[in-house]
């Protein structure tokens, strides 16, 4: 088949799966520019269409106008459990089990602790040694702190490694998917074998909130933690979200006892006692305009289910797999291709992978790089397309068949984030 048959008939199908997409129209709740394939939500999310106008009455109404009155008038003093129930619906859990507050960083801190405290007397908690580096070093100080010993051990060989550790095993911390490859790991099978010795388990969920379908509840998770600036499209430097199950609410001990997470906070009283619920997760006073700009973007997905998301997902990066096969794309994937094990990225391996991602960006297509050769392409199911993921395999053979990436301005490299 030539070349322009192939792109007409992935393309004619990729039409068709739009057309018959649950998730078909949404794209329209979000701002994006002209041109872009934009394939980097799962480091910052688009701008949801909704979000401008809430910021913009809560800068000159809310604050502007009603000053301080506000935290009582609008709801300010709510605004964390509330947008955490509507994270909640997203991932699986119940109301009154997860708040917004802090950085991912901090709440995972909380979380083991916490997690040490629930199980006093245990010494081990387990992570994945190639987790993203912030999970590797709030593990090792929060367990330096609550006097645990971290055992890196691969998702793969957790199971085992949690029988092993057996009646020392404290919690079991893994990512859903990691970070570089996209592939997607077993955390039911991982909390399951962690509750069978006694133990607990925290799932991070920063590159599955919002695109996976999550079962917080179903599924026995203990503890968990995600952002709200990746899939979930909160904005730059978004709040971030802890869940704790409802089962542990009375004993959950988090150690950053903060004035917003006390029983009765206008008391002023110098000795803390924690909230009843999910509130003594909460630490200081939050930054209420990002709070409410993450709430005004979940809006994007009213009238979504996870399970509509999740095929979405999973639709739009096989075809982006498929349309790699068929224009003849030889890079190796990183990405499992098989659908029980992949995220909702597709990374890619090659030598010089930064200059790739920077020919591909100078085309409209925007991904990321990581160390040492990931070219890594994210797929948000609301506002990437399958005609998307067509053309941007398109771009991707033409970059690496007409070796675009071995362009001077495309090799130097600065500042990555």
């Amino acid at each position: 088949m030539t070349t322009v048959h192939t792109h007409d008939a992935l393309t004619a199908r990729a039409e068709t799966l739009d057309a018959q997409s649950p998730l078909h129209g949404t794209r329209d709740r979000f701002t994006l520019p002209d041109g872009v394939i934009y394939l980097d939500g799962n480091s910052l999310g688009a701008l949801p269409s909704a979000v401008p106008a809430v910021v913009g009455d809560v800068v000159h109404r809310q604050w502007g106008e009603r000053l301080i009155r506000s935290w009582n008038e609008s709801d300010w003093w709510s605004a964390q459990t509330r947008v955490g129930d509507a994270i909640g619906r997203l991932v699986g859990a119940a109301p009154g089990q997860v708040v917004v507050t802090d950085s991912t960083s901090v709440n995972l801190f909380k979380a083991v602790v916490g997690a040490a405290r629930l199980r006093p007397g245990r010494t081990v908690v387990l992570t994945d040694p190639d987790s993203f580096p912030t999970d590797l070093y709030m593990t090792d100080s929060a367990a330096r702190l609550a006097g645990l010993e971290v055992r890196r051990v691969h998702p793969r060989d957790a199971v085992a490694a949690i029988a092993e550790a057996g009646e020392d095993l404290a919690l079991a911390s893994y990512s859903s998917v990691d970070y570089r490859t996209g592939e997607l790991w077993d955390l039911v099978a991982i909390t399951e074998a962690a509750h069978a010795v006694g133990a607990l388990a925290c799932w991070d969920l920063c590159h599955s909130a919002g695109v996976l379908d999550i079962r917080l509840d179903a599924d026995g998770a203990d503890l968990a933690i995600g952002c709200g600036y990746k899939y979930l499209n909160g904005g730059p430097g978004a709040p971030a979200f802890i869940y704790v199950a409802e089962r542990h609410l009375a004993d959950f001990d988090q150690p950053l006892t903060g004035w917003h997470g006390h029983a009765r906070p206008f008391e002023m009283s110098g000795t803390y006692e924690p909230a009843p619920g999910i509130t003594r997760a909460r630490v200081g006073t939050p930054p209420l305009l990002s709070v409410l700009a993450l709430e005004a973007a979940l809006t994007a997905y009213d009238g979504l289910s996870p399970a509509d998301v999740r095929a979405a997902s999973l639709s739009v990066t096989g075809l982006f797999i498929e349309a790699l096969d068929a224009l003849g794309v030889d890079l190796p994937l990183a990405t499992p291709r098989d659908d029980d094990h992949r995220g909702s990225q597709v990374s890619l391996r090659h030598p010089q992978a930064f200059a790739v991602v920077q020919a591909l960006i100078a085309r409209g297509v925007i991904g990321d790089f990581r160390e040492p050769d990931i070219i890594r392409l994210g797929f948000a199911p609301l506002y990437v397309t399958h005609v998307d993921a067509v053309a941007a395999a398109e771009h991707v053979r033409a970059v690496i068949a007409d070796r675009e990436f071995e362009r001077p301005e495309f090799t130097e490299r600065g500042a990555v984030t």
